[in-house]
């Protein structure tokens, strides 16, 4: 798969990139990537909870190397209002995900990028341009 353009990085593919996934290795060569902050805290949580203070240190250490590579989203008032909109559309479609997922969503929209992910849930919001790897 070619990849060109910008694109908003989900949690699980830069967990899968950790774990030496090589279509995602590639792929994260070929574009312009921008990290949610949702997804940080994400991934900080997953480095604290690994158990192990040395696996732990090692996951930090390497998780500091990435992120000094791709800029970050933050969440904002805009951001806000997506997430709002998105979250009553679910439930009054009866289709909820996980609350981190809506601000993830959120952001890809408000800032007009795809979301790389390989989470099916977030086939639920028509808005959402969604890149499987």
């Amino acid at each position: 798969m070619k990849v060109s353009g910008r694109y908003l990085l989900d949690t699980n593919v830069i967990v899968d990139f950790f774990k030496g996934d090589q279509a995602i290795r590639l792929n994260l060569g070929q574009g312009e990537f921008f990290i949610p902050s949702i997804v940080i805290g994400e991934l900080y949580y997953g480095a604290y909870a690994s158990g192990l203070v040395t696996k732990r240190e090692k996951r930090l250490n390497e998780l500091s190397s990435f992120l000094s590579i791709f800029p970050v989203l933050e969440v904002g008032e805009k951001t806000a209002n997506h997430y709002g909109f998105i979250k009553s559309q679910l439930k009054s479609m009866g289709k909820p995900i996980p609350e981190n997922d809506i601000w993830i969503a959120a952001m890809a929209i408000e800032n007009g990028l795809p979301l790389v992910t390989r989470d099916h849930h977030f086939t639920n919001l028509p808005e959402l341009i969604i890149e499987k790897w």
